[in-house]
């Protein structure tokens, strides 16, 4: 995979989880887990059960990833004995979230093949379709393009079995990412316009916002630059529309890129002002960094070395308050380099 192809990966990687059914699942555990009848087991002990679930849940959101994966653990522990199987593939499925948010790639794999493994045994289709998607999203992370291809084309398969049209789109959409990924955009192209159809036709607009980002994507790695912004323009507004600020923000990247590839630096920057406003806004330092650095790059682009060097600047505080230590030193020697060439 060259240098191209994991910039445009790092984009996209883990929107399959955001679109997957987890959270709705987690929010009303009441009415979505099925309660075999298992008189071993008290009442009082699956209530232990559903309330570690939930206070997981409540510990993801408020970004406590690591105390999450501890609730669900032990939710999936007392699960297990209770041999209810669809309690355990939702318990996977969250802790596969949860490790994704912590890093531990290779543990969120090992999470969602067992929830891939429980929606078989438990013939649950459509469970079987987000696990596909979820684990070639990880092996896309690992650069593993032809097995994440492999895996998602069964995902394709059995959506048009059961006719699950959101399945479907969503399916469509990552194997263009693995396609994109092998270095075949002009299929890839194709495919991102089909799942385009069905993203549409379920009125998914986090979902459509997302397709759009991946065919302006392909689009930028070909060089179509009319195209390109064409696309993550549609992307941007539909984003916008739903305050989708992840899809938005992705957009207004590819933007910022096609348009300085053209030479429309003021449009590039007006585009850098609009991000950097909704990162201060979100309070997302890590959004607000990056907008800070997209600036320092154009200056420098420019040869406006001074202003460059001062977006760096700052850029740097925020990984330092960040405690980032690796984009401080990245960010650190971009900066070096710069006042070389003054």
């Amino acid at each position: 995979m060259n240098l191209k192809q994991k910039r445009l990966l790092s984009t996209y990687l883990f929107l399959t989880f955001l679109l997957s059914p987890m959270a709705a699942y987690a929010a009303d555990i009441t009415e979505q887990l099925h309660r075999p009848a298992n008189k071993t087991f008290s009442q009082e002990t699956r209530n232990q059960a559903d309330s570690l679930l939930r206070i997981g849940e409540q510990q993801y959101n408020a970004g406590t990833a690591d105390k999450a994966v501890e609730s669900w653990l032990k939710a999936l522990e007392i699960y297990h004995g209770m041999r209810d199987a669809r309690a355990q593939g939702l318990i996977y499925s969250l802790l596969g979230k949860g490790y994704i948010r912590l890093g531990r790639f290779k543990e969120a794999e090992d999470a969602f093949r067992r929830r891939l493994a429980v929606a078989r045994d438990t013939k649950d289709f459509q469970a079987q379709i987000f696990a596909l998607n979820n684990i070639a999203s990880l092996m896309l992370q690992k650069e593993e393009a032809k097995a994440a291809l492999q895996t998602v084309e069964d995902a394709v398969q059995i959506s048009r079995n059961i006719q699950s049209i959101e399945g479907e789109g969503l399916s469509l959409s990552n194997m263009g990412l693995a396609v994109a990924a092998l270095g075949d955009y002009n299929r890839a192209i194709k495919l991102y316009e089909m799942s385009l159809n069905y993203r549409r036709q379920t009125r998914d607009p986090i979902g459509e916002a997302s397709t759009l980002n991946n065919l302006g994507d392909a689009y930028l790695a070909m060089g179509d630059y009319q195209n390109t912004i064409g696309t993550y323009g549609a992307a941007m507004g539909i984003a916008k529309m739903s305050r989708d600020r992840k899809n938005q923000l992705r957009a207004i990247d590819g933007l910022v890129t096609a348009h300085s590839s053209v030479g429309r630096y003021p449009r590039a920057f007006e585009l850098l002002e609009t991000r950097l406003i909704i990162s201060q806004d979100l309070q997302n330092l890590e959004e607000e960094l990056k907008s800070f650095e997209s600036y320092a790059q154009l200056y420098e682009k420019l040869g406006n070395f001074p202003t460059a060097g001062n977006f760096y600047e700052r850029a740097i505080v925020l990984a330092q308050r960040l405690d980032d230590s690796q984009k401080e030193v990245l960010l650190l020697d971009r900066l070096t380099q710069l006042r070389k060439k003054r």
